[in-house]
């Protein structure tokens, strides 16, 4: 397993203060700061993705997964 790897698994496993991983974090902040910019106006989820993806390797299906499962909506 190489050092990238390790990383990518240690950012999907749960903090036990909060129950929420390292990418679901990384997609709240930058979700926050993103309406921010746009005067709370609805994020298109590509820009979301374009942002998040500056901070941690997350494929679409990923992100997409990640914000039905913050947002409690069924995926698929």
């Amino acid at each position: 397993m190489t050092r990238d790897d390790a990383r990518r698994d240690l950012d999907r496993i749960p903090d036990v203060r909060d129950g929420l991983t390292r990418v679901e974090r990384v997609v709240l902040y930058v979700l926050h700061e993103t309406q921010k910019e746009l005067g709370g106006r609805n994020v298109p989820t590509a820009m979301l993705y374009g942002r998040v993806v500056e901070h941690v390797d997350i494929s679409v299906g990923e992100l997409q997964r990640t914000l039905a499962r913050l947002t409690g909506r069924g995926y698929g």
